[in-house]
């Protein structure tokens, strides 16, 4: 039953300190708990905590830290960190950073009566604290500008510049440090920025005199003929049925039912996206902002949309109240807003509800096959749909652990409902992406993937996400062709599906059809606008393609979109190789393989020394690897491209064989299968190395593990 729920909402101003533990997600459970649990006690020692009463402070776990909503003055935080700094000098195995903003925040009250904190005071904090690394404790302009008019504060605030956050705001940040307490060093994301604005110092004046040149020669008739120029928002123009569904905020206290509103977020998602007249933008770029952000036309821009769903959720007991609004984005105009409250048992009633609600306001037309899946009750045990949701929870995370955990849960809800499709899917997908996590051979996994992606489509075969996992899990088997026709049905069954598009782009490439590749990554592409993976593999099929120019403007600006992800890097330096310019090419190896050291961009790396003459530094990777593969997996194929750089093309041969062997014969996006591989360019006029490449595209491999 739908109830208001305006009563429930207090605005007022919130001073917020939010605090993240650094390196948590690399730590064991057990050591998350333990420092979890120093942190608390540490922080709820100082006197701005202990000392408070519950009107004057608010505190709210965020998982891997905590927010602490002060009501008195934005000094309250700042001299709360600075205490929380000092005693963290006697527990170095703690490491911190924290933002400290002054904004609006919410009360909101739940089904059982508890109070709970949100709003863009306590967003913007964390974008402050996120432009900062271990120690820092940066500050927003505005609590900046009431600290400076205190003489105790002014020596220590050190004025940092902008800092662009994930959604593409821009944030002016002070690093408030003393001898005691802080962190002196310029934050990473303005090191770069410094470097940049030095670089590009005296581009800037020349082009400044040319400028004024221009204007002296007639450019002022020009701008008035062609009338002033002004930011596009490409929300005003985008499709009108466009929608982005944001991340749900989680108002419940238990910080692990995130899983749980994320869940819900999810699944609201799918089912528009089996809306064929809407455009709905995937998961992985929506999650960048969270609920009821604080600039929704530019945040429309980004993802190329119209409208905007946010939400909230609360699960207390086996009772659930889901809170969403419709907005659309350009004139933050509300289309439509609604409160539902209802058993834990009606969850897919709600999101059904909530679907077609939309659709109706978008004017989208729903088919026969539409209503049926909106509809669709995937599973009457709401349990095994709680483990399901926690399945895809940590499947969302991609790490070793968490994948593991994912498939653990997965099938724990198989197990409470034998004929849950999506269950058997989100397990083919976390087995399928394990092996690229744990460093294992994919032949340990691949059969588990094929198994139950069959299984999905057995028990549902309206499901394009059981098809996706099915030909997804069938390229890990080798079988190429056959995983064509389930690609093209996922399609068919669910266009907004950028999953699907993606992994066959990937799949056209390898086989050497670039144009469609091309074609099916830029789809991807505008369904999942700020995927990092998806426009890195779109920037490495261009290479492949030849289009390097383009390949190198399409890496550069993903690198903008995030400078810590090792892959582009890889790519970039991939496109920089072909164009022959190898110096520039091991420039990027080398900064990918600082983010991350892996076999695979470390052998691109070694190619790179050998082309140049350097023969010892890549004999010197070789060898590193060679003993490494001793102690833990390493894929013969990126082993085999060392080889193959140094003249043994005997040994490289071995090797590809034994990659197949693995099921591993391609690497990672840029360079593709051993079909289209440039690198092994020496080898293709070799008998052998033909029989090869025809036994591997043939899909000529057992279904026995």
């Amino acid at each position: 039953m739908a109830s208001e729920s305006e009563s429930n909402l207090r605005l007022e101003i919130g001073h917020v300190l939010f605090i993240d533990l650094v390196g948590y997600s690399k730590l064991l459970i057990d050591e998350q708990k333990e420092r979890l649990r120093q942190l608390t006690d540490i922080v709820m020692a100082t006197p701005q905590v202990s000392e408070a009463t519950n009107e004057e402070l608010v505190r709210l776990p965020t998982g891997d830290g905590m927010a602490l909503v002060f009501r008195n003055s934005s000094e309250e935080p700042a001299r709360c960190a600075l205490e929380v700094a000092r005693a963290l000098k006697g527990h170095p195995e703690i490491q911190v950073r924290m933002g400290i903003h002054s904004g609006p925040v919410s009360k909101v009250t739940d089904l059982n009566g508890r109070t709970n904190i949100a709003g863009a005071g306590i967003n913007l904090a964390q974008r402050v604290m996120d432009c900062g690394d271990a120690g820092h404790i940066l500050l927003s302009q505005r609590v900046t500008d009431d600290l400076a008019q205190y003489r105790q504060w002014s020596p220590h605030l050190h004025d940092l510049g902008e800092c662009e956050v994930k959604h593409g705001i821009k944030l002016s940040v002070t690093n408030l440090f003393g001898d005691d307490f802080g962190n002196a060093a310029v934050p990473a994301k303005f090191a770069d920025a410094i470097a940049r604005r030095k670089a590009t110092g005296k581009f800037q004046i020349g082009l400044a005199i040319a400028a004024v040149l221009l204007l002296a020669a007639g450019i002022i008739f020009f701008r008035f003929k062609s009338g002033p120029k002004s930011p596009q928002i490409r929300s005003a123009e985008a499709a009108p049925k466009s929608i982005a569904v944001l991340p749900f905020d989680n108002l419940s206290r238990d910080p692990e039912n995130a899983y749980f509103s994320e869940g819900i977020q999810d699944e609201i998602l799918t089912r528009l996206a089996k809306i064929a007249e809407l455009k709905v933008i995937s998961r992985t770029s929506t999650q960048r902002f969270k609920s009821s952000p604080d600039n929704l036309p530019q945040i429309a821009q980004q993802l190329g949309v119209a409208n905007i769903l946010e939400g909230s959720v609360q699960k207390p007991s086996d009772q659930v109240r889901v809170n969403v609004q419709l907005i659309h984005a350009a004139t933050d105009t509300h289309l439509w807003a609604e409160t539902y409250d209802r058993k834990l048992t009606d969850v897919f009633a709600i999101e059904s509800e909530i679907a077609k609600a939309i659709a109706e306001r978008l004017q989208a037309k729903l088919t026969g096959t539409a209503e049926h899946v909106l509809a669709s009750r995937p599973t009457e045990n709401p349990e095994a749909h709680q483990l399901y949701l926690k399945g895809r929870y940590f499947w969302n995370k991609r790490t070793t652990e968490n994948l593991k955990k994912a498939i653990d849960y997965f099938e724990r809800a198989i197990g409470k409902d034998p004929a849950y499709a999506v269950a058997y899917s989100g397990l083919a997908d976390a087995h399928a992406v394990l092996p690229y996590y744990s460093a294992s051979p994919p032949k340990n996994d691949a059969q588990k993937a094929l198994t139950a992606a069959r299984k999905a489509v057995e028990l549902d075969a309206s499901l394009a996400e059981a098809h996706t996992s099915l030909a997804n899990a069938l390229v890990l088997n080798l079988q190429f062709s056959a995983s064509v026709p389930e690609f093209q049905r996922a399609i068919e069954l669910n266009p907004n599906y950028a999953t699907a598009h993606h992994w066959y782009g990937e799949l056209l490439q390898n086989d050497g059809r670039f144009g469609e590749a091309v074609a099916e990554l830029r789809r991807a592409q505008e369904l999942d606008p700020l995927s990092l993976i998806i426009n890195s593999v779109l920037g490495s099929t261009l290479t492949v393609a030849d289009r390097d120019d383009e390949a190198i403007e399409q890496l550069r600006k993903t690198i903008e979109m995030d400078p810590t992800f090792d892959l582009t890097y890889w790519f970039l330096g991939q496109a920089y190789e072909d164009k022959g310019r190898l110096a520039e090419a091991i420039a990027q190896y080398e900064k990918a393989t600082q983010l991350n050291p892996d076999p695979a961009v470390l052998a691109s790396l070694a190619r790179a020394y050998a082309l140049v003459g350097s023969k010892e530094n890549a004999r010197k990777i070789l060898d590193n690897l060679t003993t490494e593969s001793r102690q833990r997996y390493i894929p013969a194929y990126s082993l085999a491209v060392i080889h193959l750089s140094l003249g043994d093309k005997e040994e490289a041969l071995r090797l590809l064989e034994k990659s197949y062997e693995d099921r591993a014969p391609f690497d990672t996006g840029v360079f593709g299968s051993i079909k289209i591989d440039r690198r092994l360019d020496p080898l293709r006029g070799d008998p052998r190395f033909q029989a090869l490449v025809r036994k591997v595209m043939s899909g000529a491999v057992s279904e026995t593990p």
